[in-house]
């Protein structure tokens, strides 16, 4: 358990939206994908996840989904669902959900749930939940994060004093209680073990802080190798020993991470952030954008993420 707290206390937690959502009508998302972790709440209605053995979300349960995986998600009856990709979701996705801005209806409307999503890194470097390989997994009704995740739409809502404060202090306690469900009902044992051990080794933690330092720059393997102070020979099997994966998809992910937080929050043009991630040419950047994220990098940026509505 001790190795658990000095994980929580090395967790960085950054909030990144929150909404009360109304489904309209009843769809299916193939392909779900964010890069930050969502949590959300079902209120009313009906919500269900995976594709070939679906599981039902009753009301007052949550579904998380770590940031990194591609998910099944479908909102309303899953009889009469529309079956869309990411892609269409995003450009049509008034037609399908609108969201709520009155604090005093949430958890109130019909067919609506509550929707959190967040960043949790490790030395502020390693997606945690990713990194743990852990799925998409449901929270069955668990009043204390019920009552937080409410606590975090209605500060959203209002413009009072000290509400970003708040929201920080409430979107880690929802981290926290995250990792003790999963701890308490004893989900992932194997990932957890297999996983969770790497975050105690000095060299692949400076491994983790140069690449994401210079992820526009050389990360070859001989770099890396430099870094952890290994042979260029074994630093590929040495990382994906410890972390499951090989390096260079590793730094891929995280490229395309901070390309989808620059699309977000800068005015850069689409070369210049393909360019910042560490791809010179454009149009193999995009191409692995989309790829990865089966939006092209334009439309993440006009429709800024899933569920920002």
């Amino acid at each position: 358990m001790e190795d658990y707290n000095k994980i929580i206390e090395s967790l960085g937690v950054k909030f990144v939206k929150a909404r009360h959502i109304r489904i309209l009508q009843p769809i299916t998302i193939k392909n779900f994908y964010d890069v930050q972790n969502s949590l959300t709440i079902l209120y009313d209605g009906e919500v269900s996840f995976g594709s070939e053995e679906s599981q039902k979300v009753e009301e007052g349960d949550m579904l998380f989904i770590p940031g990194g995986k591609h998910a099944t998600v479908t909102y309303g009856n899953g009889q009469t669902a529309k079956t869309v990709s990411n892609e269409e979701f995003m450009t049509n996705r008034d037609n399908y959900i609108e969201a709520g801005h009155d604090p005093a209806l949430i958890g109130k409307l019909p067919n609506s749930f509550g929707l959190i999503s967040f960043e949790a890194k490790v030395f502020d470097t390693v997606n945690f939940f990713t990194s743990l390989d852990v799925p998409p997994f449901l929270i069955k009704r668990d009043d204390q994060i019920a009552i937080t995740i409410n606590q975090i739409l209605t500060e959203d809502m209002l413009d009072t004093p000290g509400k970003g404060r708040i929201i920080k202090i409430k979107t880690e306690e929802v981290v926290i209680e995250i990792i003790r469900y999963i701890l308490k009902n004893k989900l992932f044992v194997e990932q957890l073990v297999t996983n969770s051990t790497y975050f105690k080794d000095p060299r692949l933690i400076d491994i983790f802080a140069y690449i994401k330092d210079n992820l526009g720059g050389d990360l070859s393997n001989k770099v890396l190798a430099n870094v952890a102070n290994v042979s260029e020979d074994y630093v590929g099997q040495y990382f994906k020993m410890l972390t499951g994966i090989n390096p260079q998809d590793y730094i891929e992910y995280q490229r395309m991470e901070k390309a989808v937080d620059l699309l977000r929050t800068s005015k850069k043009s689409i070369r210049a952030i393909g360019s910042d991630v560490g791809y010179k040419d454009t149009a193999y950047f995009c191409r692995r954008f989309k790829m990865m994220f089966g939006i092209p990098a334009g439309k993440m940026r006009r429709r800024e993420s899933l569920m920002n509505v």
